[in-house]
């Protein structure tokens, strides 16, 4: 992918009204300078989520979501990178560069994708000719309705239709074969690899299909289900069936639920339960547990009540763990012995399913009722087996509420850890009356001047190199070094780009936190306060060089370069 330069990002986002984007979907009131609303990105009672129009970049300081215009788009409106600048910069009246476009539309994947357009065409006029399809579809419940919105199609018995229909010069065999829609024998020959199939296209995040599943009309046949192999645009593992067909279906997706087939997540639809998505015949991935959360904050997993529907939900748990940040929901529904989510949602509707759901098992409880499904928790050993098989999967949340609850569920199940996390009851008065007053934290110069910079990053272009400030050594230098040139090069950069660029560091939490602060006074007073606090840094380098001479001297002396730069320092020192 051809990138986008970090001009053209600073120029498209100095030219986009953030408020006017975010409140076109979320309705804004004005607040002082900022504006606020609840949070669109987890539920609230009271308003947390803040807008500002001078650093455009938003944040919540309930659930911490934030950035700029750009990232807004992508979470909100569930859009990749490319197609959110695209949109802002439609509203902003600019181009993309061309060579940019060029780049990620290049023609090989257009063929690719036109391809796989013309086989989703041909697979539907199929379905309107063929009435053995047409019935099966109609014994299962799938009303036009739903074929038309999932494209459903319908692959003909024989070994050479689609062949027949698109492979019209080598070039179309090529492309068809590409995109897996042709199988090759021993003897080299090729054959149409879907026949005699119900055709269920898999879309991508932006309505084109990648690939196919297939599944057999007779019950007797097999597989019941075939897919597309991977290609250049199919990875079976990062992408998830219905999707796309959710997005369109909800403007805001509250859950989605993951279900083992093509034919579970149409029948869903068809009942109006329209949050349904399946994996396309493999486990649960790490990729498919971030695009789940990237999607809906809670998510229920269905499985069959056996032992292999209890080894693919640990499989989805396993996944899912890392990315249990504070604010998502995972749980588990274990269906009934010969059932799916096609049979029962048909037999009891969508009250009767969200009923089920409803009382699916937490993340939580599923994780410490399988560690312990051959543990005896009224023993010690017992009790000490489940802490080591727990402890590497708790240590794979990441830290906030969740990851706190889950250890103190684990110490009041086995009594481990509860001697560290138990609070202290008895100082003994004599070490108390010793123990020296702890003198309050000085304020960090350095982190004075990194907060002052977030609220206005124009600041540090009133510094010029050579900048002594580089060889302090104290935490957070580096840093400020970093900003520094960072705006030096790109002087037109807001706050929230600078956040941006930093987003998947981890500084990115605590400049997050230090540039949502409002600062007391204006830009006047900020622009002095800076000054003042980066030469209160340059007399503590000057300083720092003064005290290793002085070091040097009583260790073994100086030469008279090194006395002639020490008188120089201390005089300095004095004015």
């Amino acid at each position: 992918m051809a990138r986008l330069s970090d001009a053209f990002i600073d120029d498209l986002l100095a030219r986009t009204d953030i408020v006017e984007v975010i409140n076109a979907r979320v309705p804004l009131k004005r607040q002082g300078k900022e504006y606020s609303a609840r949070c669109p990105f987890h539920d609230e009672r009271s308003p947390s989520f803040t807008v500002s129009p001078v650093k455009q970049f938003y944040h919540c300081f309930g659930c911490g979501a934030h950035g700029t215009a750009i990232s807004f788009l992508m979470n909100y409106d569930r859009l990749e990178f490319l197609d959110a600048v695209d949109d802002l910069a439609r509203r902003a009246g600019i181009e993309v560069p061309r060579e940019t476009r060029q780049h990620n539309e290049n023609s090989d994947a257009k063929e690719l994708f036109a391809a796989l357009e013309a086989a989703t065409q041909f697979f539907q006029k199929q379905l309107a000719s063929s009435d053995k399809a047409r019935a099966y579809l109609d014994r299962r419940g799938v009303d036009e309705r739903i074929r038309a919105q999932f494209a459903v199609g319908y692959a003909p018995d024989g070994f050479s239709a689609l062949r027949d229909a698109l492979g019209t010069d080598a070039r179309r065999m090529n492309l068809l074969e590409r995109v897996g829609l042709f199988s090759k024998n021993d003897k080299g020959n090729v054959y149409d690899k879907f026949r005699d199939r119900v055709m269920f296209p898999i879309h991508d995040r932006r309505g084109r299909p990648i690939a196919f599943g297939g599944r057999v009309l007779d019950a007797d046949a097999s597989p019941k289900y075939l897919n597309s192999p991977e290609t250049a645009l199919f990875h079976k593992g990062r992408e998830l069936y219905g999707l796309w067909q959710v997005r369109q279906a909800n403007s805001r997706i509250e859950r989605l639920i993951v279900v083992e087939g093509y034919m579970d997540v149409v029948a869903l639809f068809e009942h109006g339960v329209t949050q349904a998505v399946a994996t396309l015949g493999t486990a649960t991935t790490p990729d498919h547990a971030e695009l789940l959360f990237r999607n809906a904050p809670d998510v229920y997993f269905c499985f069959d009540g056996d032992n292999a529907g209890r080894k693919a939900a640990t499989r989805a748990m396993e996944s899912v763990l890392p990315r249990m940040r504070d604010g998502r929901q995972a749980f588990f529904l274990f269906l009934p012995e010969g059932e799916d989510p096609d049979t029962l949602v048909r037999a009891e509707g969508a009250p009767g399913f969200d009923a089920r759901l409803q009382q699916a098992t937490p993340l939580s409880q599923f994780l410490f009722d399988s560690l312990a499904a051959d543990v005896n928790l009224a023993t010690l050993d017992g009790k000490a087996r489940l802490a080591e098989r727990a402890k590497p999967m708790l240590a794979q949340i990441p830290d906030g509420a969740f990851g706190d609850l889950m250890r103190q569920r684990l110490t009041e199940l086995t009594g481990v850890g509860a001697r560290e996390s138990a609070p202290t009851t008895h100082v003994p008065a004599q070490r108390a009356h010793r123990s020296p007053a702890v003198p309050a934290p000085r304020r960090s110069l350095v982190r004075s001047a990194i907060a002052l910079l977030l609220q206005k990053p124009a600041l540090a272009l009133q510094l010029s190199p050579p900048y002594r400030f580089v060889a302090l050594r104290q935490p957070g230098v580096e840093l400020l070094t970093e900003l520094v040139a960072l705006v030096s090069a790109r002087p037109d950069i807001a706050t929230g780009a600078l956040l941006e660029h930093f987003a998947d560091r981890d500084e990115a939490p605590a400049l997050q936190k230090l540039a949502s602060h409002e600062m007391p006074g204006d830009e006047a007073r900020w622009h002095d306060e800076f000054l003042d606090t980066m030469a209160q840094i340059d007399r503590q380098v000057l300083q720092q060089r003064i005290d290793e001479l002085q070091a040097k001297q009583r260790d073994g002396g100086l030469d008279e370069q090194d006395k002639s730069e020490l008188r120089a320092l201390l005089a300095a020192s004095m004015r």
